[in-house]
């Protein structure tokens, strides 16, 4: 058979590689997170609270609820599923909030709105040692830069919810060293999403509430002990989303 625009078609043994290649990738996004479920979720750093797993906190009652049952977490009036967000500072928890209370207590208090810009960032440079200083046991995560324990806070998805991890003051700053961009992140407000599982990694900065958003997908699609494939497809949605939505840095 002729062989077109000089290509040769794919061989049996190519595809055959790249699929082994994807099922490792899938088996280690299974088996760290199968570790975090046999893991005790009552730990000091297991969080909680409703922004760790990315859902709301009703405050009201369902007489207040809307249509797409979901409530103010401020005053408990149904608010629309698109909504706006804000961040507790102190508890590190997301708030889900109707129109006046998001005007009212916008950058007040210990509430601050969460970001908005997505910045895709294809050439950030994280070295494996870097990375391992982390030490972080999955390949999925978050970072934030809190100005209450005026330190750099990892987030990593569980089943559980959310776990949190304080860096090390010299990790994170090497990671600055070598990339630049990450000076530019605003605290609280913004974090920078990482997915090593993926090939090549994927990295973006995000509005806070997003990165909260890809631990509420592992809580909310995991099934039985292993996950399922559901989680797999969670997280591969996720980042595609974050990438449609995003601009290059």
């Amino acid at each position: 058979m002729s062989e077109s625009n000089g290509s040769r078609p794919d061989r049996p043994e190519r595809r055959l590689v790249a699929d082994a290649v994807a099922a490792r990738k899938r088996s280690q996004l299974v088996t760290g997170l199968r570790g975090l479920a046999r893991s005790t979720p009552t730990s000091p750093g297991a969080s909680g609270g409703a922004g760790a797993s990315g859902g709301p906190q009703a405050a009201g009652s369902d007489a207040g609820s809307s249509p797409d049952g979901e409530a103010c977490d401020i005053c408990g009036i149904g608010i629309p599923e698109d909504h706006r967000h804000l961040l507790h500072l102190v508890e590190r928890r997301i708030v889900c909030s109707c129109e006046p209370c998001w005007g009212m207590r916008a950058g007040e208090g210990d509430y601050r709105p969460v970001g908005a810009r997505t910045l895709w960032l294809p050439d950030l440079d994280v070295p494996d040692d870097v990375w391992a200083s982390f030490q972080i046991p999955i390949g999925l995560a978050f970072f934030m830069e809190s100005t209450i324990t005026a330190c750099v806070v990892a987030m990593y998805p569980s089943p559980a919810g959310a776990t949190e991890s304080e860096l090390h003051f010299d990790s994170w700053s090497r990671m600055r060293e070598l990339n630049p961009v990450l000076e530019n992140m605003e605290p609280d407000i913004e974090g920078l999403v990482v997915n090593r599982l993926a090939d090549p990694p994927q990295y973006a900065i995000a509005p806070i509430d997003k990165c909260y958003a890809l631990t509420g997908l592992i809580k909310m699609h995991w099934e039985g002990i292993s996950g399922g494939t559901a989680v797999e497809w969670a997280v591969a949605g996720f980042f595609d989303d974050l990438r449609a939505q995003a601009v290059p840095a």
